[in-house]
C-alpha cells in the first residue's frame, strides 16, 4: 500500500525549513496567485507562494514538490491573458519575479543572458547605453517578465517585422519537476545539434520545465527617421483589406497596427481625447516605426481607400499615437470585467476575419471592441461583461469565432496562450493525433504531470 499524500501544512513547513521566508502564506499574496489578467481566476487559494532569489532555490522547491505529490504553477507577473499561471488549491505558485538580474551583455555578439524575473521594459532600458535592443514587444512590455513572454511565446506590436519571442531567444536554462538543470540551446548564430528544445520549451506555458535564465538574441539600436501615417476608413473591412495590401506589396512597416470604432470610443473616453471621426465600425490604421527606437525611413504606403491620412515625422505624434494603441486594455478595464481573445489568421484573410466578428456580433447582440496587429494577421477581440464569471453567450459567441479563424486557416492564439481559457478547443486545432503527441511529450518531461497541471491540455 502505497504511503497516504503529505498534508498540506507538511508540504509548506519542508518549503519553509529548506527556503525559509522565501515561502509566503499571507492572505494578500495567496490571493494575488490566484488570477491573472485574464478576468479567470482559481476558486481558492494555494497552498503558498515561494519567491525564488536563485536557480538553487528553483531546484529545492521542485525536489520537495515531486517528493510529496505536490503540483506546481510558476508565475512571473501575472499579466497573462488565458488563465495559465493561476495557482490554486494543493497548488504551490513559484514566483520567478525576484530572479531579475541581468547577467551578462555582450555587445559584440549580439546576447545578452538574463533572469526570467527582468520586466521586459526594464531589460530593453539597460540595453539602450550599449546600442541595443530586444526585440519582441507586447503590449504589456512595461509590466511584463522576460520568462512570462518566453512561457507564452509572446509577439506584441513589432513582431511582423523584428519576429516574436522564439526568433529571438537563443537558449534557456531549465529546471525540470525533479530538480535537474538542463542548458538548452547556444550561445552562437547557428546551432542545430539534436532536437530544437528550446523552441519546444518557448510557448510551453509552465508545462514542461521553470526557465531560471534565458540567452537572448539582441538587435542594434539603427538611428533614422521615424514616419508615422494615421488613416481613418469608412469601415472596418476597408481597413483590414488595406492593411493587407500593404504587406501584399512587399512594404515591412516596423508597426502596423488597427482599431475598430468601439475601441477607439473607448480608448478617447478614458484618455479624454475628442471624439474620433464618425464610421461605421470605423477603424485607424497605424503602419509607423516607434520613435523610440528609430529606424531608417521606409517609402510610405499608399492607401487610397482610407478617408483621411495623416504622416508624421514628429516623434512626440508618434508616441502619442502608440499611447492611444497602449491603453486598449485599461479602456476595456473600464468598461467593465475583459475576455480578450487572440485569434491569429494568414494576413489576406484579415478582413474575411473582420466580417466573422461582424456576423457573430449580430448573431448574438453584442458588441465586440476588437484590435489587430494588422501587420501580421493577430487579432484581440474583446468580449466585455458584468461580475467575474463569463456568461455562457459569450463562450459561445467566443467559440463561433475561434471556429471562424480556424476555417479561414488561422490559429486559436498568436501570442497568449492556450492556458484554461482555451484548452476546450485545442483538439480542434490539433486533430487527435497531435493532440496525443503533445500529451506524450509532456509526460516525458514532466511525468507525474505536477507543473502547471490542467493548463494547456483538457483532460
Amino acid at each position: 500500500m502505497s504511503p497516504a499524500p503529505p498534508r498540506d501544512a507538511d508540504v509548506v513547513a519542508r518549503l519553509r525549513g529548506a527556503l525559509g521566508d522565501a515561502v509566503d502564506t499571507s492572505p494578500a499574496a495567496l490571493a494575488e496567485a490566484r488570477a491573472d489578467r485574464s478576468g479567470h481566476g482559481s476558486g481558492s487559494d494555494p497552498l503558498a507562494v515561494v519567491h525564488a532569489r536563485s536557480v538553487e532555490d528553483v531546484q529545492e522547491a521542485l525536489r520537495i514538490a515531486t517528493g510529496t505529490g505536490t503540483p506546481v504553477v510558476t508565475r512571473g507577473a501575472g499579466t497573462g491573458l488565458a488563465g495559465g499561471a493561476n495557482a490554486g488549491a494543493g497548488e504551490i505558485a513559484l514566483s520567478m519575479r525576484s530572479m531579475d538580474r541581468i547577467l551578462e551583455v555582450r555587445p559584440d555578439d549580439l546576447l545578452a543572458v538574463v533572469e526570467p524575473g527582468i520586466l521586459n521594459a526594464d531589460l530593453n532600458a539597460a540595453l539602450a547605453p550599449h546600442g541595443l535592443w530586444w526585440a519582441p514587444d507586447p503590449a504589456s512590455r512595461d509590466i511584463s517578465t522576460v520568462g512570462g513572454n518566453i512561457a507564452t511565446g509572446a509577439g506584441g506590436l513589432l513582431c511582423a517585422k523584428y519576429g516574436v519571442v522564439r526568433d529571438a531567444v537563443l537558449g534557456v536554462d531549465l529546471v525540470l519537476a525533479d530538480g535537474r538543470l538542463l542548458r538548452l540551446g547556444h550561445r552562437s548564430v547557428k546551432g542545430v545539434t539534436g532536437y530544437d528544445l528550446t523552441s519546444l520549451v518557448i510557448g510551453s506555458e509552465g508545462t514542461l520545465g521553470v526557465v531560471v535564465g534565458a540567452t537572448l538574441r539582441l538587435r542594434r539600436l539603427v538611428a533614422g527617421e521615424v514616419c508615422t501615417i494615421a488613416a481613418t476608413f469608412p469601415g472596418v473591412h476597408a481597413a483590414a483589406a488595406a492593411s493587407a495590401a500593404v504587406t501584399a506589396t512587399g512594404v515591412q512597416p516596423a508597426i502596423m497596427e488597427l482599431m475598430d470604432a468601439a475601441s477607439l470610443a473607448a480608448i478617447h473616453a478614458l484618455l479624454g481625447l475628442d471624439a474620433p471621426i464618425p464610421a461605421r465600425r470605423s477603424s485607424r490604421c497605424r503602419p509607423t516605426a516607434p520613435a523610440r527606437r528609430r529606424r531608417p525611413r521606409r517609402s510610405r504606403p499608399s492607401s487610397p481607400r482610407a478617408a483621411a491620412r495623416s504622416p508624421s515625422r514628429d516623434a512626440a505624434e508618434g508616441e502619442r499615437l502608440l499611447r492611444v494603441r497602449r491603453s486598449m486594455h485599461p479602456a476595456m478595464a473600464a468598461l467593465g470585467t475583459t475576455l480578450i481573445e487572440d485569434v491569429s489568421v494568414p494576413r489576406s484573410a484579415l478582413a474575411a476575419m473582420f466580417d466573422e466578428i461582424a456576423r457573430v456580433e449580430r448573431a448574438y447582440d453584442l458588441t465586440i471592441p476588437t484590435v489587430a496587429h494588422a501587420g501580421d494577421g493577430n487579432l484581440h477581440p474583446n468580449f466585455i461583461f458584468e461580475g467575474p464569471d463569463v456568461p455562457p453567450v459569450v463562450w459561445e459567441a467566443a467559440d463561433e469565432l475561434f471556429r471562424a479563424a480556424l476555417r479561414l486557416g488561422g490559429t486559436l492564439t498568436g501570442e497568449h496562450g492556450i492556458g484554461v481559457l482555451k484548452r476546450r478547443w485545442l483538439a480542434d486545432e490539433l486533430g487527435e493525433d497531435q493532440w496525443a503527441l503533445q500529451r506524450g511529450i509532456k509526460a516525458l518531461f514532466d511525468p507525474e504531470n505536477l507543473l502547471n497541471p490542467g493548463k494547456v491540455f483538457a483532460i
